[in-house]
């Protein structure tokens, strides 16, 4: 799965096998532009994959969805037929991606924030990431 973006800078996927055609339609619109979003994904991935609950459930108004040990499965609740049922690992791997994707995008030049503003986007959405749960993200130090 790969990553790009439309005329608007917002994000597009492209997949080779359509079976992942549903787990890059749940990126680019659940987890969509938000770090932070996908920053919960990654923690709950590996809260699961430890054989922990995920810290919350994951929140949603387009999606039902489940993260357990055996993977992800979700449902859109506006469009129909579109759901999908991937293992932790097809699951990592294609978030894992997609992080790499927001992070490189470059931030806007019209941003205004009132947290870390002299940091790069990506770095202050982990910085407020740990500092809201009070904890370092499982992923520091393996992917940032």
């Amino acid at each position: 799965m790969t990553f790009s973006v439309d005329q608007y800078r917002l994000p597009l996927f492209h997949v080779a096998d359509q079976r992942y055609r549903a787990l890059g339609a749940w990126l680019i619109t659940d987890v969509s532009i938000y770090h932070a979003a996908c920053l919960d994904a990654l923690a709950m991935i590996d809260d699961v994959s430890h054989g922990r609950q995920p810290f919350e459930e994951w929140s949603s108004d387009k999606y039902d969805v489940t993260l357990t040990s055996d993977g992800i499965d979700f449902e859109n609740q506006w469009v129909a037929g579109e759901k999908g049922r991937y293992s932790l690992d097809e699951l990592r791997e294609a978030v894992e991606a997609y992080w790499a994707f927001l992070a490189s995008r470059p931030d806007s030049p019209h941003l205004i924030r009132d947290y870390h503003p002299e940091l790069p986007l990506w770095q202050a959405e982990l910085l407020l990431w740990e500092e809201t749960w009070k904890r370092p993200h499982p992923y520091r130090g393996r992917l940032f």
